[in-house]
C-alpha cells in the first residue's frame, strides 16, 4: 500500500547513513573490522532490538531501532514527541540483551513522572533514591543523587534532558561524563541540543564516547586566533566557526551518533498526530514607581548591573501584575520567577499559590511538583532551574514570566505546557518594565537565532543521512603490467 511504501521510505531515510549493515559486518575479516573500529565515524556498538512494543508510533519505532543498533546515541527531539517512552523501550532492550541493569537519570521530580509513564506502558522500572539496586532492570533516579550509585553496577546509562551537559566547565557535566565513561550502552535525549551554537554538540559527543569537546573544535572549527583557546580573552568571548571545507564532514560525523527531529515529517513520517494548539504571548509593560538614581524618567537599562538593579527596584510592581493575571482565573497556572524575593512575595499575593524554592529539600520539591501535576495545587510559583526541565504539564495552559537573557530557559518554561498533547490554547504573559526593553529584545533575537539554528540542524542532518560514510573496495588491487 501507499502508506506501507511511505513508511518503508521513511525508515530507509533514517537508516540511509549507516556505512554497513550487520550482515555485511559479519562477513568482514578480523583486520577489516579492526580498521573499521579505528574510524572516528564508525560506532555501531549496539544490537538488533529484541523487543519493539505496539504502543510505539512509527517514527518512534524507527528511532528506537536506530538507537539500539548504535548502542551509543543521542535523540534531539522536540517536546512532546515521546522521548520518555523511547528511552524506556531502549533501556528495556538493553536489559533483555544483557540481563543486567540500566540507570536512567532525570531532573528533579521528573523521575516520578517517568515511573508513572513506565507503569502506563507496562515497562518494569525501579525508583531508587538511596542507591539501592535490584538484580536487573531499569533503575530511575535524579541527577542530584548520581553520587549514590556505582557505575560498575550498570551496563547502560540514559540521560533524560541531557541539556544539563552543556555547562561546559560544570561539575555536574564532569560527574555525568565520568559516570558513563566505561559503559557500553549510552543514550542521551533532549529537546535543546544546541540552542546557542553548534559547538555545544561537542559536550554530547564527549559524553557518548566519541570526539571530545576540544577534539571536535580543533577538527571541524577554527577561531580568529588560529589556536585552541576557548572561553574569554581581553573580556571578549572567543568565537569559533565551522571551517569552510569541514561543514559536510561535520554533519556526516554528527549523523553518525545523533538524530534531530522537530516533527515526524523530518524523517518522512506523518504529522497528523502532532499538531500544536495556538500560542499567545502577551507583553505587559509595568510602570516603575521609583526611578533610577539621578534619572528624571525611565530609560532602558544598559549592562547587567543596571538590569539587575532595575529588577530589584521594580520587584513589587512586577509581582503585583503577575498576581493579578492568575489570582481569579480558577484555572491552573505557573508563575515563574528568578529571585527568592520574587517567589516569596508572589506566594503572599496569590492566595492559593504554593512555592517550590531552592531552600526546600529534594523530597519536598518532588512532593510539591507532583501535587501540581496531579491537580492538587492550582498555582505554582517556582524557578526555571528547579522545574523547567522535563515536566509534562499539559493540564495547565497559562504561565507568567519575567523575561531574562536565557532563551533556552524561556523555551523550556513554555514547553512545559505548549507541547504535543496539549488540548487548549496556551497563554504566556510576559511582564517587563521600560528599563528591561533591551532584555526583551535580546531574548527575541536569541529565539529567532535558535529557530534558524535548529531548522538548519535538522536540514543539514537530513541531507547528510543519505551520504555513505565509508568507501569499501571489493576488487583486489593489481599492479600495471609495465611495472
Amino acid at each position: 500500500s501507499r502508506q506501507g511504501c511511505s513508511k518503508s521510505v521513511a525508515v530507509s531515510r533514517l537508516w540511509g547513513f549507516l556505512p554497513l549493515r550487520f550482515t555485511q559486518r559479519e562477513s568482514m575479516g578480523a583486520y577489516d573490522q579492526f580498521l573499521l573500529t579505528k574510524s572516528q565515524l564508525d560506532g555501531d556498538y549496539g544490537f538488533r532490538p529484541l523487543w519493539m512494543p505496539d504502543f510505539l508510533i512509527d517514527f518512534q519505532s524507527a528511532m528506537v531501532e536506530w538507537a539500539c543498533r548504535k548502542g551509543r546515541a543521542a535523540l534531539f527531539e522536540d517536546c512532546g514527541l515521546g522521548k520518555t517512552v523511547q528511552e524506556l523501550t531502549w533501556g528495556e532492550n538493553v536489559v533483555r540483551m544483557t540481563n543486567s541493569r540500566v540507570l536512567l537519570a532525570a531532573p528533579l521530580a521528573v523521575a516520578l513522572q517517568i515511573v508513572r509513564e513506565a507503569q502506563k506502558f507496562g515497562i518494569e522500572v525501579h525508583l531508587s533514591r538511596d542507591g539501592s539496586l535490584k538484580p536487573s532492570g531499569i533503575h530511575v533516579t535524579n541527577y542530584e543523587r548520581l553520587h549514590l550509585f556505582d557505575a560498575n553496577d550498570f551496563v547502560g546509562f540514559i540521560g533524560d534532558e541531557s541539556s544539563i551537559l552543556k555547562s561546559f566547565d560544570g561539575a555536574r557535566k564532569a560527574e555525568i561524563t565520568q559516570f558513563m565513561r566505561k559503559m557500553k550502552y549510552r543514550l542521551l535525549a533532549t529537546a535543546t541540543a544546541a540552542p546557542n551554537d553548534f559547538i555545544e554538540l561537542g559536550t554530547t559527543s564527549e559524553a557518548l564516547g566519541y570526539l571530545g569537546y576540544m577534539d571536535m573544535l580543533n577538527r571541524f572549527f577554527k577561531n580568529d586566533l588560529n589556536n585552541s583557546a576557548s572561553g574569554r580573552m581581553r573580556g571578549e568571548v572567543i568565537k569559533w566557526r565551522l571551517k569552510g571545507h569541514a561543514e559536510g564532514p561535520f554533519w556526516q560525523w554528527v549523523c553518525s551518533w545523533a538524530r534531530a527531529v522537530r516533527k515526524p515529517s523530518d524523517l518522512g513520517f506523518d504529522d497528523s498526530r502532532f499538531v500544536l494548539p495556538p500560542l499567545t504571548e502577551v507583553e505587559h509593560m509595568v510602570e516603575a514607581k521609583t526611578l533610577a538614581d539621578g534619572m528624571l524618567f525611565a530609560l532602558p537599562a544598559v549592562g547587567l548591573q543596571e538590569q539587575r538593579e532595575e529588577r530589584r527596584r521594580t520587584l513589587q510592581e512586577r509581582c503585583e501584575m503577575a498576581a493579578s493575571l492568575v489570582a481569579d482565573t480558577g484555572k491552573p497556572a505557573v508563575v515563574w520567577c528568578d529571585l527568592n524575593d520574587e517567589g516569596d512575595l508572589l506566594e503572599k499575593l496569590i492566595p492559593d499559590a504554593v512555592q517550590v524554592s531552592g531552600k526546600d529539600s529534594d523530597d519536598s520539591k518532588e512532593e510539591k511538583l507532583g501535587a501540581f501535576s496531579d491537580g492538587q495545587i492550582r498555582v505554582l510559583v517556582t524557578k526555571q532551574k528547579i522545574a523547567g526541565w522535563g515536566m509534562n504539564w499539559q493540564h495547565c495552559a497559562h504561565m507568567t514570566d519575567f523575561p531574562s537573557h536565557s532563551f533556552e530557559g524561556y523555551y523550556q518554561k513554555v514547553r512545559r505546557f505548549w507541547r504535543f498533547g496539549q488540548q487548549s490554547p496556551v497563554r504566556v504573559d510576559l511582564i517587563t518594565t521600560e528599563g528591561q526593553k533591551t532584555v526583551m529584545a535580546n531574548q527575541k533575537r536569541k529565539a529567532e537565532q535558535a529557530d534558524r539554528m535548529f531548522t538548519n540542524l535538522v536540514a543539514a542532518m537530513n541531507d547528510a543521512i543519505s551520504i555513505d560514510r565509508a568507501s569499501h573496495f571489493a576488487k583486489q588491487q593489481e599492479l600495471p603490467s609495465w611495472l
